[in-house]
Order: C-alpha cells, then structure tokens, then sequence
C-alpha cells in the first residue's frame, strides 16, 4: 500500500508539473487582438491626411492631423475599430482603423541621403538613393538588410538606418 500512494503522489507531481509547464507556454503566447494580429506590427497611413486622437474615439481630443500619405507606423495596442500608433517622430495618437493600410513602407528619418546596394552587404554597388525624410516600399528584411522600393528603384539598406523595419516596440509611453 505505502508504494501505491507514492505512485499516486509521483503521478499527481507531474500534473501539477505539467500545469504550471503548459501555464507558462500560455502566458508566453502572443497577445489576442481584436484584429488577430500581431502588437506591435507596421502598416502605412492610407491618406494624404489622418486625424490622430488622443483616445480611441471620434469624441476624443484630435492632437493633430498626420499629412503624409504611406508614412510607416507602427501599430501598439487596438480596439475593434481603433489602432494607437507610434510614428517615426515618437509620437503616440489613435488612428481609426480604415486609415491604414497593411502595405509596408519605411522612411530614411536622417536629413541624409541613404544609398540603396545592389545586394544585401556594405560593399555592394549603389543601385540607387532614398532622401532623406522619405519613404519607400518596405518589400523585405533578412539578416539585418532591408530590401526597399520606390519609383521602379530597388536597393538593399541597412535595417539600422531606417525607421518600420525594428521589431521591438518604438514609443515609449
């Protein structure tokens, strides 16, 4: 009998073992949004202008109006209808949902030209140039290179070198 109740103990051990094992991989997974996608995450404004609140809500105090239409922002928390964006200045505002657009772009934030390589390495012929202050097509990123696209120009750019490509949440509150 006494071998029978350490066999049930033992077996009651890796249930609770088991639990706090598949707690933790719960409490690890991304968080649910009312869209199902992933915060934080890019997307581009979808008009030449777009009211930033200061709540999620027509109600709620506009802050300013955003005048660049693609300018990449990023995503950091939502409603059913309403997203609160960090944009490439730092700045925090609710945007309605319907202002966005899921096409990915980034901007040169620096005043400077960036050149744009060929390939995705520092020694790699220049193919073209983004302004500074402007955006491109984001069509893909890999190992710390950033493919961008923009009037029929492509090149490859640092990813440290523009701002919507960092993975990492960009505003601080």
């Amino acid at each position: 009998m006494p071998t029978n109740c350490k066999h049930r103990s033992l077996g009651r051990m890796i249930i609770v073992l088991a639990a706090l094992c598949g707690g933790a991989a719960w409490a690890q997974a991304p968080k649910v949004t009312p869209s199902g996608m992933d915060v934080p995450r890019y997307v581009s404004l979808k008009y030449g202008e777009v009211n930033a609140r200061v709540g999620p809500d027509e109600a709620h105090r506009l802050l300013w109006i955003y005048k660049a239409k693609g300018l990449p922002v990023q995503v950091v928390a939502e409603t059913r209808e309403w997203r609160r964006i960090c944009d490439p200045e730092g700045n925090l505002a609710w945007v309605h949902k319907r202002t966005t657009d899921g096409r990915r772009t980034a901007m040169r934030v620096q005043p400077t030209p960036l050149p744009l390589r060929a390939q995705p390495k520092a020694g790699a012929r220049i193919s073209a140039y983004l302004a500074g202050r402007a955006t491109a097509n984001l069509d893909r990123c890999e190992k710390g290179w950033c493919k961008l696209k923009l009037d029929g120009e492509s090149g490859w750019a640092p990813q440290t070198e523009i701002w919507g490509a960092a993975p990492q949440v960009q505003c601080k509150e």
